[in-house]
């Protein structure tokens, strides 16, 4: 059943009268200008740092390691870009099972431009997908909810990623420099994390069990409920899984593709660390971490034995094509889901209903064969 914009959605819980005029939850604001924003200061601060490759006399060497590298090598890490971008579409509409194929994939751009361009990290560009499907009718319970899975998931990937290198570096298995304090600290950090988040459901349920109805105890519920759904979709047999190791592995690739076009490639487990420990500085509130991220992994990448001209060579271009890639293509996709906001959705039928569809057709396919 489609949804017209004068009467309830589907998938929404309430009154078109819980709304406000224009169709959002009371008190919220169109993201829009903000993404305007972040993307001007993007191209200030991109500007900037191409100013200071060519004025500072001490940075001349990583320019002409710049302008040295092998154009092919940037082209394939301009497809890796792309492909981490299609993995997170996967991602999203694997947890959003329901939502129609367009709009799923728009709106999931639409929080890769976010998470590029405006200082929001990982769950503020989610949550910006969040008030994209409320405000076409998502009833929001359910919505915070599935995107709580959506930022888990991802996250789950990077400790498992993290882990993985950490104890391969540290037991001699993959290839590479780095003490105890650069190979099993991140493991153990990793370890800890999944065993935290793999026990804080049943914890969550005995906090709740001892609190009356209320805030905190709904909180404890949620918070158990996201976890719990998140390992269904981890450990359920669906192919889409591939979008979440997809999105981080691709992108990993583009770091490593960029080492490749200045003429050295660092060992695997060397890439995958540097690049996980750096990009806790996504935390800090700069426009496309244009400085921070950028020095946090070059800061990993000498810790591991690199050359600071090489790492700097291959992680400013690595950030460019990480950056601007998400944010054009999302900020078309933004744009065209505000230009389409009042145009009416219908849900796709449940993964098991589309399943018995296609089987159905398979079948009619094969008797219209046959009677041929």
């Amino acid at each position: 059943m489609a949804a017209t914009a004068d009467e309830p959605r589907p998938w929404e819980e309430g009154s078109p009268d819980e709304r406000g005029p224009d169709g959002n939850e009371p008190g919220s604001q169109d993201p829009g200008r903000s993404l305007w924003r972040g993307l001007i200061s993007l191209a200030i601060l991109v500007a900037m740092v191409v100013g200071l490759l060519l004025a500072v006399p001490g940075l001349h060497g990583v320019a002409d390691a710049v302008s040295d590298m092998k154009f092919g090598w940037v082209l394939v890490a301009i497809g890796l870009e792309i492909l981490s971008c299609v993995g997170y579409v996967i991602a999203f509409l694997q947890v959003f099972d329901r939502a129609p194929l367009r709009f799923g994939v728009r709106v999931a751009l639409s929080e890769l431009a976010f998470g590029a361009a405006v200082s929001l990290g990982g769950a503020g560009s989610v949550a910006v997908g969040a008030w994209l499907l409320v405000e076409r009718g998502g009833e929001p319970t359910r919505v915070a909810e599935r995107s709580a899975v959506l930022f888990l998931l991802t996250s789950a990937i990077n400790v498992i990623t993290l882990t993985l290198a950490g104890l391969g570096l540290f037991l001699g298995i993959l290839p590479g420099q780095g003490g105890p304090l650069l190979s099993i600290v991140p493991a153990a950090v990793g370890v800890g994390a999944l065993v935290f988040f793999l026990a804080l459901p049943r914890f969550s349920d005995r906090l709740a069990a001892d609190r009356a109805p209320g805030k905190a105890r709904t909180l404890l519920i949620e918070i158990a409920t996201s976890i719990r759904l998140t390992e269904q979709v981890m450990f359920s047999l669906d192919w889409r899984i591939i979008g979440a190791i997809a999105f981080l592995w691709c992108d990993i690739g583009v770091l490593a593709a960029c080492f490749a076009a200045a003429g050295v490639v660092p060992p695997l487990a060397t890439i995958v660390l540097a690049y996980q420990i750096g990009y806790l500085s996504n935390l800090i509130p700069v426009p496309g971490n244009i400085g921070i991220l950028d020095g946090s992994l070059v800061g990993m990448f000498v810790l591991y034995g690199i050359s600071a001209t090489l790492a700097t060579a291959a992680t400013v271009v690595y950030h460019a094509i990480a950056l601007w890639i998400p944010a054009m293509w999302g900020t078309i996709a933004f744009v065209i889901l505000r230009r389409t906001r009042h145009r009416p959705l219908t849900l796709r039928p449940p993964r098991s209903e589309r399943r018995e569809l296609r089987r159905q057709r398979r079948q009619s396919s094969r008797k219209g064969d046959r009677n041929f």
